[in-house]
């Protein structure tokens, strides 16, 4: 079966500012129709200069880019110091990307939780808020390519969830999400895909396979060698018993072994990795 066609392409892309030290190298990065897509990478690493890449509103020092879909982009930097209402500017940036009905933007920043009244001035807004109405710019013409750049960051819990949401339903209509974060468990928690953008290139970033943490306690003088069983990656005294990190393939196998040699279970839970 034929790959689909990416939405957007970049091969052997790079950036430089001036005669500095190149932002991005040759980088070399598609995204799928329907697909999130989390770049994971430290301040500083060059991840807002990839997504203006991809929303373009920066051009690529050397290498080609295909694909021109329609982009809806939140930069790392909302413009929130205009006299411009919240409303009134979600209705300028509407009418310039085409979009006739206007009557989603009240309902959309209502969702958002913005506080305050959609009439105040942006320059007046707090940055939690300001990012809030720069979400809503982004999503509200439903674009095929969403680009958030620390779209997290800022927001109050209950629109971390709203965002959670809104990323779900662009992804539910056959459209595609790219967004940055510097936090693993924020990225694994979104996207379809991780990248790690680092010291100018970025690579995709394979998934840990699942892993329990189970907690036995010696019933006797159990005495057993856990760290050469099959799955388990760590052992840790604690407690008068010991603490075992195990692939979640290998637990029940772990669990068998443990109760016919003469330990008690205390706990068996998700670990964080």
């Amino acid at each position: 079966m034929t790959p689909p066609t990416p939405l957007i392409r970049l091969s052997g892309v790079g950036k430089r500012y001036g005669s500095g030290e190149p932002v991005l190298t040759h980088i070399d990065f598609e995204v799928a129709a329907g697909r999130v897509v989390g770049i994971l990478g430290a301040n500083g690493s060059g991840k807002s200069t990839l997504l203006r890449i991809l929303a373009g509103v920066s051009r690529a020092s050397y290498g080609d880019i295909t694909g021109s879909p329609a982009v809806g982009y939140l930069p790392d930097r909302f413009p929130g110091g205009q006299r411009l209402s919240a409303r009134a500017y979600l209705r300028h940036l509407a009418r310039i990307r085409g979009l006739a009905d206007l009557s989603g933007i009240d309902p959309l920043l209502k969702r958002l939780a913005l506080v305050g009244s959609p009439d105040a001035q942006l320059r007046t807004l707090s940055k939690g808020n300001a990012q809030k109405v720069g979400l809503a710019q982004a999503v509200l013409v439903r674009p095929d390519l969403l680009i958030l750049d620390e779209p997290w960051s800022g927001l109050d819990v209950g629109t971390h969830t709203v965002l959670g949401e809104l990323v779900a339903e662009t992804r539910a209509r056959g459209a595609s999400v790219v967004f940055t974060d510097h936090r693993p468990d924020v990225v694994g928690e979104h996207a379809d895909e991780v990248y790690r953008l680092e010291s100018g290139r970025v690579a995709p970033l394979e998934p840990h396979p699942e892993r329990k943490r189970i907690t036995l306690l010696p019933v006797s003088s159990s005495v057993d060698n856990w760290s050469a069983e099959p799955g388990v990656h760590a052992v840790a005294d604690q407690a008068g018993g010991v603490v075992l990190t195990v692939d979640a393939e290998h637990a029940d196998a772990v669990l068998l072994r443990a109760l016919s040699g003469g330990w008690s279970v205390r706990e068996v839970a998700p670990c964080s990795q």
